[in-house]
């Protein structure tokens, strides 16, 4: 089973950290982190979409469901911030996923000044039901301006999604904390060797 600490919430949107338990997409086969049914309860737990209760709500089903409602939302999403329709398939999966939830309400949070999306205030008691509260994210997403922010992170060995909110509108990384600073350290690392200086310790 995988533990919390497996998982990143730098999406910014529920459905882009949802997106984002495939982890390394870039490799062959990438690291899946919902292995279990268990695992997506915790992972619906931990995103403040699913009551807590017992540790294995979820069933295989449903966990399939997710997982192909994932790649779903991946896929729409990514096409769409690259300016392209998402195929009509999966515009049909996402309509029919989201009409099975009731609608979530949104809020808000004055971030640096200006106001954001908080989240949304809805929980719901069964796995199956969180998974049409993603779909309805993903759906807002698609239709909102917001589309145009989300981005794929710039570090070599990372993909993961996020909607870029920062002033400039230039983000490149994830998370500076984690990708953006491991990219720089080891690109000076590398001008360091190429120019015959062994950085310092």
């Amino acid at each position: 089973m995988a533990t919390d600490g497996m998982w990143i919430w730098d999406g910014g949107r529920a459905c882009l950290d949802f997106a984002n338990t495939l982890r390394h997409r870039w490799r062959n086969p990438p690291e899946e982190t919902l292995r279990d049914p268990g695992d997506l309860a915790l992972w619906l737990q931990q995103a403040r979409l699913l009551i807590p209760g017992p540790p294995d709500p979820a069933t295989a089903a449903v966990l399939a469901s997710g997982r192909r409602l994932r790649e779903t939302v991946d896929r729409a999403v990514t096409a769409a911030a690259d300016g392209r329709l998402p195929a009509s398939g999966d515009v049909t999966v996402l309509n029919r996923a989201a009409a099975k939830g009731s609608r979530p309400t949104l809020q808000i949070a004055i971030t640096d000044g200006r106001l954001e999306p908080a989240g949304t205030t809805s929980i719901a008691t069964d796995a199956a039901a969180v998974l049409a509260l993603i779909a309805q994210d993903a759906v807002d997403l698609l239709l909102s301006a917001e589309i145009r922010r989300v981005r794929v992170c710039g570090a070599d060995m990372c993909a993961l999604r996020f909607v870029d909110r920062s002033p400039a509108r230039n983000r490149r990384w994830c998370s500076m904390s984690r990708c953006g600073n491991r990219t720089k350290v080891r690109l000076h690392q590398a001008r360091a060797r190429r120019s015959g200086h062994t950085p310092a310790d």
